[in-house]
């Protein structure tokens, strides 16, 4: 792990609201209107390029955790911890 940095990034996350099925106009039109969600995530980041970045959360002594992959145009903020 110490060959990769802890950090914390904040992105906007892309978003899809309603039910399966038909969904009412007015509720989604409103829905359309509010801003994408705000996310922070913590992690290990093991690989960065001019597309995307990947953080791994946890690792033990046989693997590891999910990889997290952020497209770069979604970052807001990337703070080394």
């Amino acid at each position: 792990m110490a060959d990769y940095p802890l950090v914390e990034v904040t992105w906007v996350d892309a978003e899809e609201v309603g039910q399966v099925g038909w969904n009412d106009l007015e509720e989604m039109i409103e829905e359309a209107e509010k801003p994408c969600p705000i996310v922070r995530s913590v992690g290990y980041l093991v690989f960065c390029s001019e597309t995307h970045i990947s953080l791994i959360r946890a690792f033990y002594s046989e693997g590891c955790s999910t990889v997290e992959k952020i497209p770069k145009r979604f970052i807001e903020n990337l703070r080394y911890l």
